[in-house]
């Protein structure tokens, strides 16, 4: 039985991660973490999940629960998820990361600090999004730069960072594919006269709106015909789904830095 702690489990997703873990055989849940203050703090995770009272209280300090478990689960903020991950690899405690959002200073710290324990940090846990990373890749190959490419994405009106983490995989693995660098051809979003789009743009866009969950869209437009590749989350479930697979996966791996292509084996496939 692989024994997890998940930080942030009085979020949205702290909540389905804990619920999708108490549904799971052969994991169960050793601690939950929130911030200090937060009104979590000192109740049963398990009723907050709705699954009825466990036994879990949650705390606010990682390093008090983190001996109690093998695997440290984190969708929170990106200071936060930095924190977990110092207190993972220095108690060597393998970890899910979730969290986006990160600055290029924080993510030269987590290429730091993964390769000391054994971390999973992925922009989208679900299965359908990482098949989808492989699909536009594929496509991009195909089709070339004859196709203008257009990544579009939506999600709820609290989600802090945009564009979305997701959005920028796909942005990125499609300018990688066509030999570009995103942060060089990537154009986010359009106002006013921006003159004839140039061959090599990629657009990414976002929206905010609602309750959306995440939806993502890419599109391959040519003269005289479109192609368009679309996921959307019904719920959160899939990405805590993920999160458990690659929880349960990453427990026994060799020290190292992973994503959710590792967990599902699509690296170097297609």
């Amino acid at each position: 039985m692989v024994r997890a702690v998940v930080v942030g489990a009085g979020g949205r997703m702290g909540r389905r991660i804990v619920h999708t873990i108490l549904q799971t055989s052969g994991i169960g849940l050793a601690g939950a973490v929130e911030r200090d203050g937060h009104p979590a703090v000192g109740q049963d995770v398990g009723d907050l999940a709705g699954e009825g009272s466990v036994g879990v209280v949650v705390g606010s300090d990682l390093s008090r629960v983190v001996d109690k478990a093998e695997v440290i689960l984190d969708f929170t903020a990106p200071e936060v998820s930095l924190k977990s991950l110092e207190i993972g690899a220095e108690h060597h405690r393998a970890i899910v990361i979730g969290t986006t959002g990160f600055s290029p200073d924080q993510m030269e710290r987590v290429r730091d600090l993964g390769p000391r324990t054994r971390c999973v940090m992925a922009p989208n846990m679900s299965v359908g999004v990482n098949v989808m990373f492989k699909i536009v890749e594929e496509m991009a190959r195909v089709l070339g730069k004859d196709y203008d490419v257009e990544v579009i994405e939506a999600h709820h009106r609290f989600k802090k960072d945009a564009p979305s983490g997701t959005a920028m995989r796909l942005g990125e693995a499609i300018a990688g594919v066509l030999g570009q660098d995103l942060e060089t051809v990537g154009v986010w979003g359009r106002k006013g006269l921006v003159g004839e789009r140039k061959a090599t743009e990629v657009g990414v866009h976002a929206v905010r709106a609602g309750d959306i969950v995440g939806d993502h869209t890419v599109i391959f437009g040519g003269v005289g015909e479109r192609l368009e590749v679309t996921h959307r989350a019904h719920s959160r479930d899939n990405f805590a789904r993920g999160a458990v697979k690659a929880a349960l996966w990453v427990v026994d791996r060799p020290n190292g830095l992973y994503d959710m292509q590792d967990v599902l084996d699509l690296r170097g496939k297609g």
